[in-house]
């Protein structure tokens, strides 16, 4: 579907079912600002509506099941894509359509970012929704992108260390995806490392931390990066580096914008990067 009329084929199409962040820091907004620098295209399914701004969540619109089903037929109807990235989905209903939506395109990659908390605390599902991302989106996933506080919640983990991150990416692993990227920024280090298991083997991804203002939509921000980067034909490996290197020099140019936690930049280039073996 959605291949026929498409004239320019060399297009990355990156279909974003995620919530709305009036901020414009995370969620959809900043889905559709990194796949556009990274010369990619955003279509976008929204699952959700949030108040928000650098300080805080004051509402959330959960989109009804048969809208969010209607926007993604339209996009899939017409202009396709080549991958899939989901984030905030909020309801039960919207969680279980969207698994099932993977599950009947086998075909089509997915990357499963499990938003399950904001940055600043407030919770970004109406109740308790790890079971459900655990018996039905996650093994439709072709990635699963879990922060720390993420990964705790999906198998009951505490993580204080890389070997017990080892551990979480594991036990998600084994609930049916094909890779999983822990994300250690909640780790209190002078470092930050990312751990990504493939299935095969074990990738550890190091940088310095940035001591800078908090900010707020990394998690956001790079899986939409991940998601570019594979549709346009980087390996898995490749692409965590090339979007670990996109967010870094966006956390370093972030936005003085707001009181609290700022935006990231992202509007910076990072047309040096070379990947690197790990």
């Amino acid at each position: 579907m959605g291949d026929d009329c498409s004239s320019y084929k060399n297009l990355a199409r990156i279909l974003v079912i995620a919530g709305s962040d009036s901020g414009s820091a995370a969620g959809i907004q900043a889905d559709i600002k990194t796949i556009m620098q990274l010369g990619g295209y955003a279509t976008t399914a929204i699952a959700a509506l949030t108040a928000q701004n650098t300080q805080t969540i004051t509402d959330i619109f959960a989109v009804p099941v048969s809208f969010l089903e209607a926007q993604i037929k339209a996009i899939m109807s017409d202009i396709g894509a080549d991958i899939i990235k989901t984030g905030m989905l909020y309801s039960d209903e919207n969680i279980l359509f969207t698994s099932q939506f993977l599950k009947e395109n086998p075909h089509i990659p997915s990357i499963v970012d499990p938003v399950l908390k904001a940055t600043t605390g407030a919770s970004l599902t109406q109740d308790d929704k790890a079971d459900l991302y655990r018996q039905y989106l996650i093994p439709t996933a072709t990635l699963v992108t879990p922060n720390i506080i993420e990964a705790e919640t999906l198998t009951g983990i505490p993580i204080k260390t890389v070997n017990d991150m080892q551990a979480a990416a594991l036990a998600i692993y084994q609930m049916g995806c094909k890779a999983v990227l822990v994300k250690g920024g909640h780790l209190q280090s002078s470092s930050i490392t990312d751990v990504l298991f493939d299935g095969i083997r074990w990738h550890l991804f190091t940088s310095p931390r940035i001591s800078i203002r908090d900010v707020h939509g990394t998690g956001c921000t790079l899986a939409a990066a991940i998601a570019c980067a594979l549709a346009q034909k980087k390996s898995l490996t490749e692409a965590v580096q090339y979007a670990r290197t996109y967010v870094i020099a966006a956390i370093e140019q972030a936005l003085p914008i707001g009181c609290k936690y700022a935006p990231l930049n992202h509007a910076v280039s990072i047309t040096t990067f070379q990947p690197e073996g790990v």
